[in-house]
């Protein structure tokens, strides 16, 4: 008989309240199990099958990276603390709030009560806990340094949504600036220009060209605006789906380097800050320099940067220094390969990475702020231009009549 799933209330030794869920094969045999946790069971009862609306919803609801940030710290300041795994995985279990991830602390937490290792139950959840992750956590079950891995895990995964938020947070106003600049124009397209295009056609002849374009514009967007909802999505579609292949990937990657306005270089740049830190976070806990490779490229997030690192990573096997091959690939600033270098020398490779992390994270933000002070003014005056090309098509024949009248 397969195990069921039970929803369980129970008092541990200081009084304090806990529910959760566990797997046993009836009500009795739960009730053992949690007594010989040392809980006072207070109810017992199992898990309906049938999902409620509220799950339903919570399979659909995203899952943020700040969320796995929290809990990895939560996780690290529990252990360091003196909780055994066990209790800082119930303590987690509760206090959660993401359904997903607390649907996934209680998988990990039945499997490590089952007896398997906290990195093999991780890998269980690949959408939930990186590949970096369950990497450092292996490392630390390996070299016995748990609590120290899992504190490196919650200051790498804090610089990385810290390095989000950034990027995020500069281009809201812009963003937003281009938004209301469409609104403003399909606005004055549908409603505006129509009460003119009557007027014009009451007083007869020939519109000048500007102004005619956009009454033909208007008629065209009012008599087919199914269209502009679905051009949108079917390009957006298309272009997800074009950028999921292969050689789309590529290509995206290699233009999003090339955008004016050092935007460009503000990608690179981001991309090598992720390269640098989590290289350096992965080799300080004691993961194999190859391995590190691997997975520093699956995240660094540009294939430019990426897909050169299994030739990187055949040129160290064959024992060559780090730093020379990644000099060769033509990707890196020649300051990410001379620092490196000089870590190799002085077998500092680890605090080196981290403080050309750190160097690109602080140019990221001061050219994040530039490119917004810049861009800012730049998206007023696209405003004030498009509102002033439509004020203009529709002036011109007024000034035409009144050259005539003259």
């Amino acid at each position: 008989m397969s195990a069921s799933t039970f929803v369980y209330k129970a008092l541990d030794r200081s009084g304090g309240s806990l529910t959760g869920e566990i797997a046993g094969d009836s009500k009795a045999a739960v009730a053992a199990q949690l007594r010989l946790r040392g809980l006072t069971v207070v109810d017992v009862d199992k898990k309906s099958s049938t999902p409620t609306v509220e799950e339903l919803f919570d399979r659909y609801r995203g899952l943020k990276s700040r969320h796995v940030t929290v809990m990895a710290r939560q996780l690290a300041t529990m252990i360091s603390s003196g909780l055994s795994l066990l209790r800082a995985l119930y303590v987690l279990e509760e206090q959660t709030e993401a359904p997903k991830l607390k649907h996934a602390i209680t998988a990990v937490r039945q499997d490590v009560e089952a007896g398997l290792a906290l990195s093999q139950a991780m890998a269980k959840h690949p959408k939930v806990f990186s590949d970096l992750f369950v990497a450092m956590v292996r490392a630390g079950e390996t070299g016995g340094n748990l609590e120290e891995v899992l504190e490196r895990v919650a200051v790498q995964l804090e610089k990385d949504d810290h390095l989000k938020r950034t990027v995020r947070s500069a281009m809201v106003y812009p963003i937003l600036i281009g938004v209301f600049a469409v609104a403003v124009l399909i606005g004055m397209v549908l409603f505006i220009i129509p009460i003119f295009a009557d007027m014009f056609t009451d007083l007869g002849g020939k519109l000048p060209a500007l102004t005619q374009f956009m009454i033909d514009l208007s008629d065209a967007m009012r008599s087919y605006w199914y269209l502009m909802i679905a051009i949108p999505i079917v390009v957006t579609i298309a272009f997800r789906k074009w950028k999921s292949t292969d050689r789309g990937g590529l290509m995206w990657d290699t233009i999003k380097l090339r955008f004016p306005m050092r935007i460009g270089d503000i990608v690179r740049k981001i991309a090598v800050a992720r390269f640098a830190r989590t290289l350096g976070t992965l080799t300080a806990s004691g993961v194999p320099i190859l391995q590190a490779l691997d997975i520093t490229a699956r995240t660094a997030g540009n294939r430019v940067i990426s897909d050169p690192m299994a030739e990187v990573a055949e040129r160290v096997r064959e024992g060559q220094p780090l730093a020379t091959p990644l000099a060769r690939t033509g990707v890196f600033p020649i300051m990410v390969t001379q620092m490196l270098s000089v870590g190799e020398e002085t077998g500092a490779v680890d605090s080196m990475l981290h403080k050309l992390a750190d160097f690109y994270d602080d140019e990221v933000a001061t050219m994040l702020k530039s490119l917004t002070s810049i861009i800012e003014p730049l998206m007023m005056i696209g405003v004030g231009c498009i509102v002033g090309l439509v004020v203009i098509s529709m002036y011109l024949p007024m000034v035409k009549i009144f050259e005539l009248v003259q």
